[in-house]
């Protein structure tokens, strides 16, 4: 078993895609494949990585992928892992899902794979927003995010817990992770693929264009959010909640928040706000 970055498999089974320049969401599904390996299904609702895998003729998975309908992601997962066990098939089946396809439009699929207890990796990439489409809000951009359809103050909502939602639901493993912290990522992922039943990883994943950094910058950002307390590394498991790791750098959130452009409507006070949303 791959135990960390450094000796995970040497091929590559999503490459050549057309994700813009320090895409992680793509971080995040190269990663997990090289994790599960060739024989492992993909499948992918609407959303930037099926938009940037599925460019014909240059698909840019090598293992088997497939494209959703938009709400069906869990759904048609659900079809093809029974449909591979009645042939004899070992195989992951793997969902690539992004915020508004798992918190918001996908969520009803979600949920019945869950009580099913569909044997089932279910991954969101997590970037805080529909950016695909434009950058608009979805049920998991944070408090105080400016997007294309809230552009003046920014988002006045808080980011569901989509942990607490699928861990509610009944899911056998639930973990949040963070392309800042791969190793991390990896052993997540080595421990969901060992586990019957369905598992669900939630992994931030930063996007320059809609959080307005720097290309350079997505890996540490992403690990600036961990070490800040802004996102919580953690697993669900037997009933049971473990927190990973404790925030290393709590004093600097309000500096790690004013760094990303999509925060810019918020002054100091609506900062400090942030500590308790």
């Amino acid at each position: 078993m791959a135990v960390s970055v450094k000796n995970l498999d040497s091929r590559e089974f999503f490459f050549g895609h057309k994700a813009c320049a320090g895409c992680g969401g793509s971080l995040a599904v190269r990663i997990a494949l090289k994790v599960l390996g060739a024989r492992a299904v993909a499948v992918l609702p609407a959303g930037c990585m099926s938009a940037v895998g599925f460019n014909f003729p240059q698909l840019a998975f090598s293992n088997n992928a497939l494209i959703t309908p938009f709400a069906a992601t869990a759904s048609v997962m659900t079809g093809i892992e029974a449909g591979l066990r009645r042939r004899g098939e070992i195989a992951h089946v793997v969902g690539f899902a992004g915020d508004g396809g798992t918190a918001d439009i996908g969520l009803q699929a979600l949920s019945g794979a869950i009580d099913r207890g569909d044997n089932l990796i279910y991954i969101c990439y997590d970037n805080e927003a529909y950016m695909n489409t434009g950058i608009q809000k979805s049920g998991l951009t944070p408090f105080g995010a400016r997007t294309t359809t809230t552009p003046i103050t920014g988002s006045v909502r808080r980011k569901k817990d989509m942990l607490a939602i699928v861990a509610a639901n009944g899911a056998e493993y639930a973990a949040s992770a963070s392309v800042g912290y791969l190793d991390d990522y990896v052993t997540k992922i080595e421990k969901a693929a060992a586990k019957p039943g369905f598992k669900y990883i939630h992994v931030i994943a930063p996007c320059p264009t809609g959080w307005g950094i720097k290309t350079n910058e997505t890996i540490e950002i992403a690990r600036e959010a961990v070490d800040v307390g802004l996102w919580r590394l953690r697993e669900y498991e037997n009933g049971q909640w473990l927190e990973n790791c404790a925030p290393s750098r709590p004093e600097d959130l309000v500096k790690h928040l004013t760094r990303q452009g999509r925060f810019s409507a918020l002054d100091t006070d609506k900062l400090e706000e942030t500590k308790n949303v």
